[in-house]
């Protein structure tokens, strides 16, 4: 009975995975189709429009041209999150923790392959009221593992968020290999 738990969870992972990064590619293709090189398409009013970019950086154009830093860290990342998610029980206490770990994957999938198929990110979803980096689906997706992990962290008492003992070593091995590529950039 566990096993079959665990196999849905991996299965739940995998097909959430591919259905987001799916979605976001699709909404990332019709934005250049309709946006590209064109004024604003105001959603409601000037507060929030779709507006195309080509970001080669993260939030507000940060770190830009570092795409080497961005395709390392998402491999790191997709590495780690699925050696999680193998090793994670298999029962409903861990559901929010699986579906945290797709969200955050499927973001981090779509902008990579946007990142390896064109050298940015392309965005279109722009609250422009507030000016807020203009984003796409997959930084929704990514957006809302923070909050979700926010709240996974505070209703986690005496029990680690990892099951998997080593996991220490991974998030060490992460770190370092994202200093030696910014060292090495």
């Amino acid at each position: 009975m566990n096993n079959k738990k665990k196999i849905f969870n991996l299965l739940f992972y995998i097909i959430g995975i591919v259905v987001l990064t799916e979605l976001d590619q699709i909404t990332k293709a019709l934005a250049e189709a309709k946006l590209l090189g064109k004024p604003d398409f105001k959603i409601i009013g000037d507060a929030f429009v779709f507006s195309y970019l080509r970001n080669s950086g993260a939030a507000w154009g940060m770190l830009s041209g570092r795409i080497n830093l961005f395709l390392v860290f998402t491999v790191i990342v997709m590495l780690i999150v699925t050696y999680v998610i193998i090793n994670l029980p298999a029962t409903r206490k861990y559901m929010p923790l699986l579906i945290t770990c797709t969200l955050l994957v499927s973001g981090a999938v779509g902008n990579f392959i946007d990142r390896v198929r064109f050298g940015y990110v392309r965005d279109f979803i722009y609250f422009k009221l507030i000016n807020f980096p203009v984003f796409n689906v997959a930084d929704i997706a990514f957006s809302n593992t923070a909050t979700s992990w926010s709240k996974l962290s505070r209703s986690v008492k005496k029990e680690p968020i990892f099951p998997a003992p080593n996991i220490n070593i991974f998030i060490v091995l992460f770190f370092l290999s994202i200093k030696k590529t910014i060292s090495d950039s």
